[in-house]
This record gives structure tokens, sequence and C-alpha cells, in this order.
């Protein structure tokens, strides 16, 4: 793929390392567009999004995981939640996104971890991935972890940003069994995370009021 070029058919079968490598390949201080990166993923386009979504998460800044990963996943989440087939930016957020420098940086971070990954995580179970329920719920728990993201929760970004990564990854490699674990372990934090926050439930009923 060319460098800056958006991933075309063929980078269907490509691994999330290999993909992240075409993506901060070049210029260093060139900025990427959001609504560039997931063009011609087909059914791994939400995993990518939601993947670069994750990014302010592990930046070390107070305040920027929550208010700008947060509302990102919520909206990945809200549009699996109602069956949208392709991801949807609005306007002023694709035009914008990370440089190539921060993708490289998260790449070299995440390096040690996906390279163990990829020897265990493939194409399996991959009717998780095309139902309709799953979809549902998998958009639910998102929502309720991109919430629990814009939280003010001490010590909790990379947390969140962790379970968030795991959704990513196997929506990016159509990994069922993966899934199934990032349910498991997403519910668990919603359950307790949600219960200690005290105003999830709140929070959550406003966001639907606003997106809706």
């Amino acid at each position: 793929m060319t460098p800056g070029a958006a991933p075309d058919a063929r980078d269907r079968e490509t691994g999330t390392r290999a993909l992240l490598d075409d993506i901060a390949r070049g210029d260093p201080d060139e900025a990427l567009r959001l609504g560039d990166l997931f063009h011609g993923l087909g059914e791994r386009s939400f995993g990518m999004l939601l993947f670069v979504s994750t990014i302010p998460a592990f930046i070390p800044i107070p305040g920027l995981g929550g208010a700008i990963g947060g509302p990102l996943a919520i909206l990945i989440g809200v549009q699996l939640l109602i069956g949208l087939q392709q991801p949807w930016l609005p306007g002023f957020v694709a035009r914008r996104g990370p440089h190539r420098r921060s993708m490289a940086r998260f790449r070299d971070l995440l390096a040690p971890w996906l390279a163990r990954l990829e020897k265990v995580v493939r194409p399996r179970a991959t009717a998780l991935l095309d139902n309709r329920l799953a979809d549902a719920f998998t958009g639910a728990l998102l929502v309720l972890l991109g919430l629990l993201l814009s939280l003010p929760i001490p010590l909790t970004n990379y947390l969140f940003g962790g379970l968030l990564l795991l959704f990513a990854l196997a929506l990016l490699e159509r990994d069922g069994w993966l899934l199934g674990a990032a349910w498991v372990a997403g519910t668990v934090a919603v359950a307790v995370f949600g219960v200690l926050s005290g105003n999830l439930a709140a929070m959550a009923a406003r966001w639907i009021d606003l997106l809706f």
C-alpha cells in the first residue's frame, strides 16, 4: 500500500501490526485524517476506527483520553448498536486525526503485545461478528465503556483504553473468541465501575438524548 493512501481490499487479510506499519510510514509530521483510515477495510473498518480512537487514552495528559477517546468510542458503539454496516463520522471529526508520529509511538508501545497476540489471534467463530444481536451487544458495551472513559475516575484511562483495544483487535482480526473475552471483561468493568461511579446510567441517558 502506498504510504498515506487508504487501505484497499487486499488489506482485509493484513494483520494489525502490518496495517499500523503502513499507517505510521511516511512524514512523521503529517496529520492523518480519521475519515481515510478505515476506507477499504470493509467489515474490519469499525475495528480500525476504534483502534485509532483509543490512542488518547494512552497519552499521559489528564483529561485528554476521556475528552477525545470517550466520545469517539461512544459514537462507534452507537453505530454498531443501530446496525450500521460502515462507520460514519461527522465532517469536522473525519478531517482530523493523529500525526504519523503518534501512530508510530503507539505501534511501538503495543508491538510486543501485538506480536504475542498475533500468534494466537486469528479469524474464527465469525458468526459472533456477523450477527445483528452480537453487534448490538458489542455496541452497547462500547457506549458504556466510552462513558466510563469520559468520567473523571482516577487511574482508569489505561484500563478502559485497554478494554477498548481488546474490542478493536477482535473486530480487526475477526476473532469471535477474542470478542467473547472482551464481552466478559467489558461487562465486569461496567458492572464494577458503573456502580462505583454512581452516575453512569444518568450519563448514558443524557448521551442517548443528545444522539437521538
